[in-house]
């Protein structure tokens, strides 16, 4: 099930229900609380996981389909005058380089042109994980990237994201 339908589902099922929970000062519905399919820290991660980043399960089918093919996109801005909030998440996973996360490459997505440099030597139809560290430029890139022709692109969040940075997160 997509990220988008799940959230609706949450939030609509959590509008309607009758019976609830709580969970960590969130009021559960007791459906999805006692579904086999969601546990409650996924509960707590899709009411707080950005838009557009996808689930653990859907990284974890992309990376294992997209084999040596994979190219992960880091988007964070070394800069710490330009993007400070990278500082945080890069002290927890650095940029790619020198043999550490080989499949992976530095493309800085820049919020004042809405822009960022273009993967150079990879088809258009490359299995992409794009992330910054938690997801809201890994969005925009995604977006951008999609915008320039590219047709495998998922957004994986970031190192903030430990669940879906535990799928791509060394490549």
């Amino acid at each position: 099930m997509n990220q988008f339908v799940r959230r609706f589902a949450f939030h609509s099922t959590l509008l309607l229900a009758c019976s609830s929970r709580h969970v960590n000062s969130f009021v559960v519905p007791r459906a999805i609380t006692t579904s086999s399919s969601f546990t409650h820290s996924s509960v707590l991660h899709m009411s707080t996981r950005k838009a557009g980043v996808a689930s653990p399960e859907e990284l974890k089918a992309f990376v294992e389909s997209a084999g040596s093919d994979l190219l992960v996109v880091d988007v964070r801005n070394p800069d710490a005058d330009v993007e400070p909030g990278d500082q945080k998440s890069l002290a927890v996973a650095a940029l790619p380089g020198d043999g550490y996360r080989p499949m992976a490459k530095s493309l800085v997505y820049d919020r004042s042109t809405s822009s960022m440099p273009l993967p150079e030597g990879v088809s258009k139809d490359a299995p992409i994980i794009t992330h910054c560290g938690g997801g809201g430029r890994g969005q925009l890139a995604k977006e951008f990237l999609e915008a320039n022709g590219f047709t495998n692109v998922v957004n994986g969040g970031g190192p903030k994201e430990t669940d879906c940075w535990a799928e791509y997160g060394e490549k």
